[in-house]
């Protein structure tokens, strides 16, 4: 037991990685890829979980070995990259925000019996969460976040099981590529943000440094098996909301509204529609915690990056950093939600798109970070991480002028 209890008190940015990832990216995408394609697209989620392993592990590991965030990499590599980095996360951090928070609120809605209106649980839900980080910050985040997962990653694997049990066509294992827009544009969405975007790898690097204030002897071992068990950890659910897709919705001529209440509902539903009515709250607790546990997290990452980047580029430490870019972000997520309310899906499929694009840029500065001098040698990448990232940076790229030749 005690042994058990020092496992977990180690784990930490691995599962912050889990809870950002595991969101959108799976409750609303991998779900959507099984109710239209079956299990078509496994194929995808496992490329883009292997293809963009090394990117991801590179975060933490130049935080563990350097002893800073990969973001001052960045500076000493060339401090146009840091400027880069800022502007893509300017452009991208409200609408993913904004994305994660419009599912959390239309759970919520869907939990609460339309107590309150989506609109209303959006304003709360984001004043719930900054408060949490203002006055818990990073030690409550560690401590709620492990709980979270075990519920989540409990609940996921039963539904699959029983629905899968209970499904009554031959299971069918064909994997397809999609070939008209609409279906180009889905896969790339979904590819974008599985298991998520890259930029996590930068919000990663920062956690781990945070954990490491928490416990003196948390070493880079213990941060690669931390950060190994959360991401095998999200491609095995991602897997299993594809087969709950397929096994509640595909064939059924059902589709997931556009609408985050609407949806909300569709997607308790297809997991009571396996485990039965019984199950009603406990999933979605479940489902409504998992986006929670994304909203906090995001909510959390994208201003203490962007404090720390502001720093770097003007040389000047501010205190008020962290709640001033907080601030900034709960306001404009708010604002584009009352502008985008009815638009879950357009919104979703912005946030992803863009992510998939703006992916080959952290992808090659992770690379060459890790590969340089500011990486101590014997941390740098073997032979193996070298090819498959050249391959990793390779299938980025070729997506992404894939998709602005056949997807736009």
């Amino acid at each position: 037991m005690g042994r058990a209890n020092d496992i977990l008190k180690k784990l930490g940015p691995g599962l912050l990685f889990a809870g950002a990832a595991i969101g959108v990216s799976h409750l609303v995408q991998s779900t959507k890829a099984g109710a239209d394609f079956g299990l078509g697209l496994i194929w995808a989620l496992i490329i883009a979980n292997i293809f963009k392993y090394p990117f991801f592990q590179y975060g933490p590991k130049y935080a563990l070995s350097s002893g800073e965030s990969v973001l001052h990499g960045y500076k000493k590599l060339n401090r146009n990259i840091l400027i880069i980095y800022f502007i893509l996360t300017l452009a991208t951090m409200f609408s993913i925000q904004t994305a994660v928070t419009i599912v959390t609120a239309g759970i919520a809605k869907s939990m609460s019996g339309g107590l309150l209106s989506i609109e209303v649980w959006t304003v709360l839900i984001t004043i719930f969460c900054s408060l949490i980080l203002i006055i818990g910050k990073y030690k409550t985040l560690d401590k709620i976040i492990k709980f979270i997962i075990i519920i989540l990653a409990l609940s996921t694997l039963t539904a699959t099981i029983i629905a899968g049990y209970e499904f009554e066509m031959k299971i069918n294992f064909n994997q397809t590529f999609p070939i008209d827009t609409t279906g180009i544009i889905f896969l790339i969405a979904f590819m974008g943000w599985m298991p998520a975007p890259l930029d996590v790898s930068v919000w990663h690097s920062i956690w781990a440094l945070e954990k490491k204030k928490t416990i003196k002897n948390y070493s880079l071992k213990n941060s690669m098996f931390d950060f190994n068990v959360g991401y095998i950890g999200t491609a095995i659910l991602g897997i299993c909301f594809i087969c709950l897709g397929y096994f509640v919705m595909y064939g059924t001529g059902e589709t997931f509204s556009e609408s985050a209440g609407v949806f909300s509902n569709q997607l308790i539903e297809m997991y009571t529609k396996s485990l039965g009515n019984w199950s009603y709250y406990i999933i979605g607790i479940a489902a409504f915690s998992t986006m929670l546990s994304t909203t906090i997290t995001t909510l959390d990452a994208s201003p203490r990056a962007m404090s720390e980047t502001t720093e770097l580029i003007f040389n000047k430490k501010n205190n008020y950093g962290y709640l001033i870019w907080l601030t900034i972000l709960a306001f404009g997520t708010v604002i584009i939600f009352f502008v985008f309310s009815s638009q879950m899906g357009l919104l979703i499929k912005i946030a992803t798109i863009l992510s998939f694009l703006t992916a080959p840029f952290y992808a090659l500065m992770n690379y060459l970070l890790i590969s340089s001098k500011h990486t101590p040698k014997k941390n740098r990448p073997s032979k193996k991480m070298h090819i498959l990232s050249i391959l990793g940076i390779v299938y980025l790229l070729g997506f992404s002028v894939f998709f602005l030749i056949k997807g736009v």
